[in-house]
């Protein structure tokens, strides 16, 4: 697959995941000046904005050592637009979680990483 198609097609696969325990789909690839993030979801009364990363294999590197603070500025920044632009979730909870997809395409693993980071007001979020 392409690099952007395998990337929608993983974003689909992170979607389907989360769906099936319980989170609600509120936007898929989520576009700022600041950055894009892959998928904002609720769950409960938490807003939940979701960075896909998928890699064939977790050998050399785990796929959410990628998600670095450099990445993890611009996923705060793009969120906090998310919410300065629908009001209606800026006064709920909110948080950044990943999910890795790894494995090849008949046998995924995936792993959810809940709250896998916080930033701090001065952040911008």
């Amino acid at each position: 697959m392409r690099t952007q198609a395998e990337g929608h097609w993983a974003e689909r696969q992170a979607e389907s995941h989360l769906r099936g325990r319980g989170l609600k789909l509120i936007a898929r690839n989520y576009r700022s000046r600041f950055g894009e993030v892959d998928l904002i979801m609720s769950d409960d009364e938490v807003i939940v904005f979701v960075e896909v990363k998928r890699r064939q294999s977790a050998r050399f590197m785990n796929p959410a050592e990628s998600v670095d603070v450099h990445k993890q500025r611009r996923l705060g920044l793009a969120a906090g637009r998310f919410l300065a632009t629908h009001p209606r979730y800026g006064r709920q909870p909110a948080r950044f979680d990943v999910v890795t997809i790894t494995g090849p395409n008949y046998r995924l693993q995936f792993d959810w990483i809940r709250g896998a980071f916080q930033l701090d007001d001065s952040a911008g979020y």
